[in-house]
């Protein structure tokens, strides 16, 4: 993919070209990656997304592969390791987040109705939502879908979730498809769109 039709955030850096290319906005069904890129974008929280993408594989080990079921356990002496680990974002505030939001992705998974996957895609609108922005200057902060998600979150019992990183994250994992349409990979994620299917 040439440069010049790439959407322009993602820059020259070969991780953020990787990402766009191959991972942002593929639509994304798993509950445990979907977990995953929550807490990462609360840790982006203030940051710019390439340090987050830089330190993925240390959060990734800190974190023991984001099993939320691991992570709800964690206590006093994991947060202290964790605050000592120069490999993640140290933010107290946001490790005890991380550990809250498995302890509540755990209790959707364990409770009646739908699991965390499919509660989260019934927000989205159940299929993901095709966009057509032709420049950065349209593509929202967010949206009504946005807030709705991040209030439904919110009282599920999950941090750092405001609707700014919900639309972020939507983004991220294929919920919208915000690829500029210019950009080659607009097309490719509208056609896995049209193979999707919602998660029960």
């Amino acid at each position: 993919m040439q440069a010049s039709s790439r959407c322009p955030w993602a820059g020259s850096d070969p991780l953020y070209v990787a990402y766009h290319d191959a991972e942002w906005g593929v639509p994304q069904t798993d509950g445990r990656a979907l977990f995953e890129k929550l807490i990462l974008e609360g840790f982006q929280a203030g940051l710019s997304w390439i340090t987050i993408l830089r330190k993925r594989e240390n959060f990734r080990a800190a974190f023991e592969g984001f099993v939320p079921e691991h992570i709800a356990r964690y206590g006093a002496s994991d947060i202290a390791r964790l605050m000592n680990d120069a490999g993640i974002v140290r933010n107290r505030a946001k490790i005890e987040a991380a550990i809250a939001n498995a302890r509540a992705y755990v209790r959707l998974e364990e409770g009646p109705g739908p699991g965390f996957a499919a509660r989260l895609w019934e927000l989205a609108g159940g299929r993901p939502q095709q966009n057509a922005p032709r420049t950065m200057a349209e593509v929202p902060a967010e949206t009504a879908r946005s807030r709705a998600m991040s209030k439904a979150l919110k009282g599920w019992g999950f941090r750092f979730v405001g609707p700014t990183t919900i639309y972020a994250f939507m983004q991220s994992v294929g919920m919208v498809n915000d690829h500029l349409v210019g950009c080659p990979r607009h097309r490719a994620c509208a056609a896995l769109a049209e193979q999707f299917e919602a998660p029960r």
